[in-house]
């Protein structure tokens, strides 16, 4: 996805059954979401760095460095294992293939 961000997001949405246009193409509607779907645009909303959830936690805990595999850092084996479990579960039949790293 952060490779390739353009192609990734156009097979996204075949997937999803509602493919871009040429004209949608042509005049920059797939870079405009990918621009505000961005980590460096979604993490510097005002709602996500001055707002906080009912328990008092702050909505910018939802947003770490934005890396690939940063993740690691984060969770034990036994955490990555059951998500990998539960993942798995959820998407079965779904034609989806998820590599684990």
């Amino acid at each position: 996805m952060k490779e390739k961000p353009k192609i990734q997001h156009k097979r996204l949405a075949e997937f999803l059954e509602c493919q871009f246009s040429i004209e949608e193409e042509n005049c920059g509607v797939v870079d405009e979401i990918l621009k505000m779907c961005s980590f460096e645009n979604l993490s510097n909303l005002e709602v996500n760095t001055s707002e906080k959830l009912l328990t008092g936690e702050g909505n910018k805990t939802f947003f770490r460095k934005g890396e690939i595999g940063d993740w690691k850092n984060y969770f034990t084996v036994e955490m990555s294992e059951k998500l990998n479990r539960t993942i798995e579960q959820k998407f079965h039949g779904s034609g989806l293939k998820f590599l684990y790293t």
